[in-house]
């Protein structure tokens, strides 16, 4: 499967971003970009992207309470958001959610705020 036919079928705001520099931007692609940025405005869900990044294993929602100090509900509430905006990704474990960041996200994240003159070649979206 191509990275196209991926982004395809993944119509969350992460797979649909694109380059700042990317000279064909349309009204969607700003739109799916300034999601993510939406998704990351918040310092909880940036701590959180910063926690996974780092761990080689998804980690427990229980973990990440303690080190936000924020409530179970408000921290669900945070990875929500970030597992919506197509940034990670959640596993069942019995009572306990684990979270990892998606692949594909980090590799997007990583190219959004590249400022060279982008070329999407197989990576572009429709629109």
């Amino acid at each position: 499967m191509t990275v196209r036919e991926l982004t395809l079928r993944d119509r969350s705001p992460a797979a649909l971003c694109v380059p700042i520099a990317y000279q064909g931007m349309s009204k969607r692609d700003a739109e799916a970009t300034a999601s993510v940025f939406k998704a990351l405005a918040d310092p909880a869900r940036v701590r959180v992207l910063n926690v996974l990044a780092a761990s080689g294993e998804p980690v427990c929602v229980c973990h990440l309470t303690d080190l936000l100090e924020l409530s179970q509900p408000t921290v669900s509430f945070h990875m929500k958001k970030l597992v919506d905006a197509g940034l990670l990704e959640r596993e069942q474990r019995g009572v306990w959610a684990y979270y990892s960041l998606r692949e594909d996200a980090r590799r997007r994240l990583s190219g959004i705020l590249t400022f060279e003159e982008a070329s999407l070649g197989e990576e572009t979206n429709d629109g």
